[in-house]
């Protein structure tokens, strides 16, 4: 395998971080590029004395020039919390940031991967979610700012790959979790495990009967590189999680029974276009990518909470 110049975008967060180590592993170059807006130093402070391994701090909204063969682009706020914090930077990093980045590829020559999102399903009317769906997503809505520029995002990946040529990949990511999840990112298994271990109640939004699947973080990464590395002319996109589907409520009994908490629950309103269910067809990704996620939910939670416990003191 030729050793390539990777250029990881929001190499500083929890999956950019993760993205990091295993093309390090797999013997490449890597430029991690990042703005600390939610990534930190702390999560790729090990890479560091890797001479392999380059950090950049800077704003993908901001053209950059740089030599590369492939490129991630994972920078975007991707939790409620931060994205809502300042919805039009969000917006400016999902377009402006797509646009420069593919500006960068098609001058470069590398091919482009672009992190999407199921939240381009919006509330679904279709279950589970296959690439073909459309989606169902409020425009206006206070989530709108990551919902419609991450769909904004893929339009400008598509109009490149047709007007340009640009050699394009498009990944649409469920939710994911494991180690380097911000404990104050609002999402439901760092709340849950942080709430959990210091015995405070839990927070259900709703009845907690509304669904998720939740992909392992290492399976997660170990679909990214398949896919960058996937046939020319297999754009995607392609949608990357766990199948199994789980109610909220019960993520939050098996995090009680896993930390061993006194926690109880307490019900809070439903926030604004929370989607009711959230499942990926993954037939796609078995069959062209051939990738199937190898960790439990029970197995990836309890290496969760053990991080939690120690590695985010």
């Amino acid at each position: 395998m030729r050793r390539k110049r990777v250029l990881v975008t929001g190499g500083a967060g929890f999956l950019g971080s993760h993205l990091c180590e295993k093309l390090l592993s797999l013997g490449h170059d890597v430029i991690c590029l990042d703005n600390y807006y939610t990534g930190t130093r702390a999560n790729i402070r090990h890479l560091l004395s890797n001479p392999y391994f380059e950090l950049i701090r800077h704003d993908v909204t901001v053209p950059i020039l740089l030599e590369v063969d492939q490129i991630y682009n994972l920078a975007c706020p991707a939790s409620p919390v931060h994205y809502q914090q300042d919805p039009v930077k969000t917006i400016r990093t999902n377009i402006q940031g797509a646009i420069n980045m593919l500006d960068l590829a098609l001058n470069t020559g590398a091919r482009i991967l672009q992190a999407s999102t199921s939240e381009v399903y919006g509330d679904p009317e279709i279950h589970p979610q296959t690439e073909n769906y459309w989606g169902h997503v409020n425009p206006i809505g206070p989530r709108s700012c990551y919902d419609e520029g991450k769909r904004c995002a893929e339009t400008l990946f598509f109009d490149y790959f047709r007007q340009y040529g640009v050699d394009i990949k498009v990944v649409r990511i469920f939710n994911t979790y494991g180690p380097r999840m911000d404990i104050e990112d609002g999402r439901v298994i760092s709340n849950f495990i942080n709430q959990a271990l210091h015995n405070r109640d839990i927070t259900l939004y709703g009845d907690g009967m509304q669904t998720r699947s939740f992909c392992y973080v290492s399976d997660l990464i170990e679909a990214l590189v398949l896919m960058m590395d996937s046939a020319t002319g297999f754009t995607g996109p392609v949608n990357l999680g766990n199948p199994e589907e789980v109610t909220i409520r019960d993520i939050a009994q098996e995090i009680i029974k896993i930390t061993e908490s006194c926690s109880g629950m307490v019900s809070c309103p439903l926030p604004t276009d929370d989607p009711r269910q959230r499942k990926p067809d993954i037939t796609l990704a078995q069959t062209v990518l051939g990738w199937t996620p190898e960790v439990g939910l029970e197995e990836g939670l309890q290496r969760s909470v053990q991080w939690f416990r120690t590695g985010s003191a």
